[in-house]
C-alpha cells in the first residue's frame, strides 16, 4: 500500500491518519477536507468558544510541531467514488486514485422541514462547524430570546451557555421526555431538569409549525403546533444530524443511515473503511448497526479502521463514551442504553443532581450514566471494558 486517500480531515479524518503513520504506514497519505481550516475540536463550540472563553486557537487538534508528512486538500469537496478503482472524484473534476482509502465525511446538522439551509432567515441557526458557531456567538452577544429547536446534548449545552450570558432561553423538545433515547426516560428526564433549576422554559411533547418572520425578513419567533407563539431574537436548530454520505450514491457502497461496515469499519469494497459520523458500524452486542456520533468514539474507532486498511490485528473498540457540560454539571455515559432496560442508582442522589446510575440488561450491567460523579464512573466504565462478568466495583 502506497498512497492512503482520507476523504474528511476533521476528528476522525486526522485520527486515521495518526494511526496509519503509528502502524508503520511510509507511504504517500492524503487529507481532503471540505472545510478550509485546519482539524479543530467541535465539542467546545456549544460551550467555551460560543461563551467567548476559548479563541479558535484553542481549538487546534493538531499538536505543536506535529508532522504527519500528508498532503492537505483543504477547502475542497468529494464528489464521487470508484471502490473498484479506487478513485475518489473532487470538485472542479480533480480525481485522487489510491490502494486504501478512508471515508470520514462526518455529518451535517439537519434542518426544520421547509427551511433548507440556503433558505434560512436571517436570526436562525445550526450548530455544527466553526462558522456556524462563530455566527451564533455574534448574535448572541445582543439577543434578549433565544428559542432552541431540540433538546438533545447540542440544544442543552448551548441553552446553558446561553443562559450563563443572560439570555432568555425556551427550549422546544417534540418527544415527551428529552434525551429518552440515549438515556431513557427516567433519566433523560433527570438530566433535562437541570433546565428549570437554572431559568430555563422547556417545552417538551409540541412540535414546531414553522419559524416566523418579521417585515425586515429577519426571524421573529417560533410557531408550534399547539397554536402556541414564542417569540425570538435568535433560533437554534439542534434537531439532530444524518452522516455526509450524499457524495456516495451511485458508488455500489452500502449506504444506510451512514456507510454500512463490519465491526472493525471495513466497507463492502476492498480497501475502503469507514470511521466517525458518516460510518454504520456493526455492534456485535446489539446485533445491529448503528452510528456513534461521539468525540471519544471517533478517535478510538479511528485506530481500529487504520489497522483494518493495513491488515494489522485491530483493537477491539471500547464501550461508547460521551460527556456533556450543562450549567456546571458533567455529565457522562458509557455503554448503550435500550428500552427495558433496568436502571437503577448505585451512588449519590438524583434530587441533588449528583448520582451514578447503571442500566442492566438481564441482569447484566451494559451502560453507566453519572451526574457529578466522575470517580465512581471512571471506575464502571473501565468495568464496562472488562471481558470478565461484571460485578460493582
Amino acid at each position: 500500500m502506497k498512497r492512503v486517500v482520507i476523504v474528511g480531515a476533521s476528528l476522525a479524518g486526522l485520527c486515521t491518519a495518526r494511526a496509519l503513520r503509528a502502524y508503520g504506514f511510509d507511504g504517500e497519505l492524503v487529507l481532503v477536507g471540505a472545510e478550509a481550516h485546519r482539524p479543530y475540536d467541535r465539542p467546545p463550540l456549544s460551550k467555551e468558544f460560543l461563551a467567548g472563553r476559548y479563541t479558535e486557537e484553542d481549538l487546534t487538534l493538531e499538536s505543536d510541531g506535529e508532522d504527519l508528512s500528508a498532503r492537505w486538500l483543504l477547502g475542497r469537496t468529494a464528489t464521487g467514488l470508484d471502490p473498484a478503482s479506487r478513485t475518489v472524484h473532487l470538485d472542479g473534476g480533480a480525481t485522487l486514485r489510491a490502494d486504501g482509502i478512508v471515508l470520514a465525511t462526518g455529518a451535517v446538522a439537519r434542518e426544520l422541514p421547509g427551511h433548507p439551509r440556503t433558505g434560512r432567515p436571517p436570526g436562525v441557526h445550526t450548530l455544527r462547524t466553526l462558522e456556524d458557531a462563530r455566527a451564533l456567538r455574534a448574535e448572541l452577544a445582543t439577543a434578549r430570546r433565544l428559542v432552541i429547536v431540540g433538546a438533545g446534548f447540542i440544544g442543552a449545552e448551548v441553552a446553558s451557555t446561553a443562559r450563563a450570558m443572560g439570555v432568555d432561553v425556551t427550549v422546544v423538545e417534540a418527544l415527551p421526555t428529552p434525551l429518552a433515547g440515549p438515556l431513557g426516560v427516567a433519566m433523560g428526564a433527570a438530566v433535562a431538569a437541570l433546565h428549570a433549576e437554572h431559568g430555563t422554559t422547556l417545552i417538551c411533547g409540541v412540535g414546531v409549525d414553522r419559524v416566523t418572520v418579521g417585515g425586515t425578513g429577519r426571524v421573529e419567533g417560533v410557531s408550534l403546533r399547539d397554536g402556541r407563539h414564542l417569540p425570538a431574537d435568535v433560533v437554534l436548530v439542534g434537531v439532530g444530524s444524518r452522516p455526509a454520505v450524499d457524495w456516495l450514491a451511485g458508488s455500489g457502497l452500502t449506504v444506510e443511515g451512514g456507510v454500512r461496515c463490519d465491526a472493525h469499519g471495513a466497507t463492502s469494497a476492498p480497501g475502503v473503511v469507514a470511521v466517525g459520523d458518516c460510518a454504520s458500524w456493526y455492534d456485535p452486542d446489539l446485533g445491529a448497526h448503528h452510528r456513534t456520533e461521539h468525540w471519544t468514539s471517533a478517535r478510538e474507532r479511528a485506530r481500529t479502521a487504520a489497522a483494518t486498511l493495513l491488515g494489522a490485528a485491530p483493537p477491539t473498540p471500547a464501550p461508547a463514551y460521551f460527556w456533556s457540560d450543562q450549567y456546571g454539571a458533567r455529565i457522562q455515559f458509557a455503554g448503550h442504553a435500550l428500552a427495558g432496560d433496568d436502571v437503577s442508582i448505585e451512588d449519590g442522589d438524583v434530587a441533588g443532581r449528583s448520582f451514578l446510575a447503571v442500566y442492566r440488561r438481564a441482569g447484566r450491567p451494559v451502560a453507566v450514566l453519572g451526574m457529578n460523579r466522575t470517580p465512581a464512573f471512571s471506575r464502571w466504565r473501565r468495568r464496562l471494558a472488562a471481558p470478565l462478568p461484571l460485578e460493582a466495583p
